[in-house]
């Protein structure tokens, strides 16, 4: 390989390595935990009683498990049946640490919001 082909290969990775360090910040979105929005293994990690990390909800919108979605976006998320979203912050808030709605079989709901929300 040439001494110019090494050169303009150089500047190329050098310039594709700031160009994505420049637009990282811009792309990046504050986003907070919301609760009962998650299908079934497809939870974010560290959910409540019943999973042990990411992907490990076994009931669709199961209301001790989270996903980060955008900031602001938790309420606006349509779910069948009338069910609703909760933020971590609008949990915690009350003292709730989940919703007590489609948990699995035997978990308990103790420390968890009615689903009557």
């Amino acid at each position: 390989m040439s001494y110019h082909v090494k050169t303009l290969a150089l500047f190329g990775a050098a310039a594709a390595a700031l160009t994505a360090h420049g637009t990282a910040p811009a792309d990046a979105q504050a986003q907070e935990k919301c609760f009962g929005v998650s299908l079934a293994g497809e939870n974010d990690c560290a959910a409540g009683p019943g999973t042990t990390c990411a992907g490990t909800s076994t009931v669709d919108y199961q209301g001790n498990a989270w996903t980060l979605v955008p900031a602001g976006t938790c309420a606006e998320i349509e779910l069948p049946g009338g069910r609703m979203g909760a933020t971590e912050d609008e949990l915690m808030a009350d003292g709730y640490f989940g919703i007590a709605r489609d948990l699995p079989e035997g978990t308990s709901t103790d420390g968890l919001r009615s689903a009557d929300m």
